[in-house]
């Protein structure tokens, strides 16, 4: 052999080699003790640093301004939702700690009275993209189930800490409008966007009405059990039995959701584990079998099932070619796990997130120079997810 080909074979040999070795180890610098970040009995020291983060966000009216209005010119999706995941963050910090009971409602309180007065002044418009801010709307009167779903359901987790009469009216007028327009569709969902039902508002939706049942007394199994029925029948992909992300009030699939999405199913799961256990169970087991994946120990969530011609959107975020990881997915995948006890994908997934997300710790807070106050807010709820949905079953 030539010696130079000789030398270069040596040299990618020893690089092949430390490479087959190194690889799958590098995961082992990034795993920590899953303690760390979540407890069942207790706030996790992690999960309690990333809760100062935002604490200290929507304690500073300053601080709260940028932040949000970042978040509005970017996504006003992010904005809103960053609210509904720390609220039900908080809602259960209280109830593994009573002490912080009076903190967390009145922060809770801060978050649902600049909702409802931002929805009041600029309407509920302002939450959407810029394409559900016209006309188009099938169900009466106009609304949107993303927004109505999560304010009743931001109202439902501080009502469940403890009492407040001005909330009670609220909900129950928010529940019945959220009813009489999924009545309106044959498949009892209603729409996010214009003539867009999407499952992961609807599925919001359905936890908000459970939570007022179990307050207030109501009962609403026998249009739970519809729902489910109506979903089965109507909205279940037939090569995954998954269900599909995006539909119009008729059940057809859209375009730009044809099929589940990673984005929606970990999320959807969650919120039917209060409505019928069963049917979540099965939707996460699915959802873990078409969408997890692993590398050198690196635990991930793709956003489509493989053989699904799906496309990076604002929902799936950045898409890693090859492996087809998804941020959102993999992100929503810690809540799926969390809540059902997967403690080994959990395990890999916050390991991953060790790696990628890029912590920053500082002053007792943490936050994830990868991500953003959203993303960190549903990491949050799923670290202290549990105490809540128990209540409610």
């Amino acid at each position: 052999m030539n010696p130079k080909w000789k030398t270069s074979f040596i040299i990618f040999s020893i690089l092949f080699v430390t490479s087959a070795v190194w690889l799958p180890c590098i995961h082992l610098f990034y795993k920590k003790d899953i303690t760390d970040y979540k407890q069942s009995d207790k706030i996790a020291p992690i999960a309690r640093t990333i809760a100062n983060t935002h604490l200290s966000i929507w304690n500073d009216p300053k601080l709260r301004k940028i932040e949000l209005d970042k978040m509005q010119y970017n996504n006003p999706e992010w904005d809103f939702m960053s609210r509904t995941y720390f609220v039900l963050a908080l809602a259960n910090m209280a109830l593994l700690d009573n002490s912080l009971l009076y903190e967390t409602c009145s922060i809770i309180d801060d978050i649902i009275h600049n909702t409802l007065e931002t929805e009041k002044n600029r309407g509920f418009k302002y939450f959407l993209l810029e394409y559900g801010k016209g006309g188009g709307w099938v169900n009466y009167p106009e609304g949107s189930i993303f927004v109505d779903g999560e304010i009743a359901l931001m109202i439902g987790a501080r009502r469940a800490l403890q009492e407040k009469e001005e909330y009670k009216k609220l909900q129950y007028n928010r529940i019945n409008k959220i009813k009489s327009r999924m009545r309106q569709s044959s498949i009892l969902c209603d729409e996010s966007y214009p003539n867009e039902c999407w499952l992961f508002c609807n599925t919001v939706a359905l936890a908000a009405i459970k939570i007022s049942d179990k307050l207030d007394g109501t009962d609403h199994s026998k249009f739970f059990a519809s729902w489910i029925q109506s979903a089965k029948d109507n909205l279940i992909d037939k090569q995954t039995g998954l269900l599909i992300s995006a539909f119009t009030v008729n059940a057809r699939p859209l375009p730009t959701g044809p099929g589940p999405e990673g984005s929606s199913i970990w999320m959807a799961s969650h919120m039917l584990q209060i409505i019928d256990e069963d049917f979540a169970n099965d939707q996460y087991k699915r959802a873990k079998q078409e969408l997890a994946g692993q590398l050198f120990g690196f635990a991930y969530a793709r956003e489509f099932p493989k053989g699904f011609d799906g496309e990076a959107d604002v929902d799936s975020g950045p898409i890693i070619p090859i492996i087809e990881a998804s941020a959102s997915s993999s992100g929503l995948a810690i809540l799926g796990a969390a809540a059902f006890n997967d403690s080994q994908y959990l395990q890999d997934l916050l390991t991953s997130v060790n790696f990628a997300g890029f912590p920053e710790d500082k002053d007792g807070k943490r936050r994830y120079l990868a991500s953003n106050p959203v993303g960190d807010a549903v990491l949050l709820y799923a670290l202290m997810e549990g105490p809540l949905w128990q209540m409610m079953k």
